[in-house]
């Protein structure tokens, strides 16, 4: 009876969490961006997007090249030659092109540092981010994003992604979906995975330890498993004569 009793209260607490986690999917209404920081070549290709294209005018101020180097499998003559277009020294941390007091006055404020970015915002919101830009005209930048509606930032992968155009209702204001008026440089799949790689790689810049401490739990475990075995072994030893 109270077998059944506690089996029937973790069978009803998990199908509540499911569906509160459910619901907060569909409330959310984000799509998974399948982010891994386990995937070195994706981690390697992201930041090969987030130097060419975005460093420009954001920095990851709680990042040093020579930690990148090292959690990417990368040489520090890689990093120095293709990442790094500043002059900064290889240990040094990653800082934006533009000056930040420029940055202030051509666009009102200077560009946010994305060292925490994922971290504040979630893996699927930046990869939504970065997939729902479109044309606006009346925008400043002469773009908007339906995830964050007016944002300051024009899109910085417009020639990857093409060009967005938004569809609405008649009679509406809000979008209902985005359509590609102007084709890109890459496919609609080949886009959507350079931004699961630029999102990986901003997963992995928000919590670097984060790759370590997985490497190390694997260790842990096989420790613990150890242990428990030899306990068990010990335990029996102790008890063999106890009737």
């Amino acid at each position: 009876m109270t077998k059944r009793y506690f089996f029937s209260i973790a069978l009803a607490l998990g199908l509540l969490a499911g569906s509160l986690s459910a619901a907060a999917s569909e409330e959310g209404g984000l799509p998974s961006s399948g982010a891994s920081i386990n995937d070195q070549a994706s981690l390697q290709r992201g930041a090969k997007l987030f130097f060419n294209y975005c460093a420009g005018c954001h920095s990851l101020k709680y990042m040093r090249y020579s930690r990148m180097a090292e959690d990417l499998g990368l040489s520090e003559q890689e990093v120095m030659q293709n990442l790094n277009f500043t002059g900064a020294k290889f240990g040094e941390t990653i800082e934006s092109h533009m000056p930040a007091e420029e940055a202030a006055k051509w666009f009102g404020k200077a560009p946010p540092d994305l060292s925490l970015e994922v971290r504040a915002k979630t893996a699927d919101w930046v990869y939504a981010y970065l997939n729902a830009f479109y044309v606006d005209p009346s925008r400043p930048v002469g773009w908007n994003n339906t995830v964050f509606p007016n944002a300051a930032m024009p899109n910085p992968l417009w020639e990857l992604q093409g060009v967005q155009t938004a569809v609405r209702k008649e009679g509406e204001e809000g979008v209902e979906k985005l359509e590609l008026s102007k084709p890109g440089k890459m496919t609609p799949a080949q886009y959507q995975q350079a931004t699961r790689d630029l999102t990986s790689f901003l997963e992995y810049v928000s919590e670097p330890a984060a790759i370590q401490r997985k490497h190390y739990g694997i260790w842990v475990l096989l420790f613990l498993a150890g242990f428990t075995f030899l306990a068990y072994l010990l335990k029996k030893e102790y008890w063999k004569d106890v009737h």
